[in-house]
C-alpha cells in the first residue's frame, strides 16, 4: 500500500516560487501548489511505505533551499 502525505510548507520571503519548482522535481511529490494563508506551498509525497515517505519527507523536503518548516499531514 503507498503512502501519501500532504506537507504545508513555510518558505523564506520570496523563495516560494523556488522552492516549489524544486519540489517538483523530486520523484515522490506529484504536485507542489503555491497556496494563501499562513503556509505558502501544499505538496503531495507518496512512496511505497511510511519509513520511505519519512526518509522523502526529511530527507529532501526539508533540507530544500528556502524552507523554513513544515507540517506533514499522512493520510489515513
Amino acid at each position: 500500500m503507498t503512502a501519501r502525505a500532504f506537507i504545508l510548507i513555510e518558505t523564506q520571503v520570496g523563495k516560494t516560487r523556488d522552492v516549489a519548482a524544486a519540489l517538483r522535481s523530486i520523484a515522490e511529490v506529484p504536485s507542489a501548489d503555491i497556496i494563501t494563508g499562513e503556509f505558502d506551498i501544499i505538496a503531495v509525497v507518496e512512496a511505497a511505505d511510511m519509513i520511505s515517505l519519512a526518509d522523502v519527507v526529511t530527507g529532501q523536503v526539508q533540507s530544500t533551499s528556502g524552507v523554513i518548516r513544515t507540517i506533514t499531514c499522512v493520510a489515513a
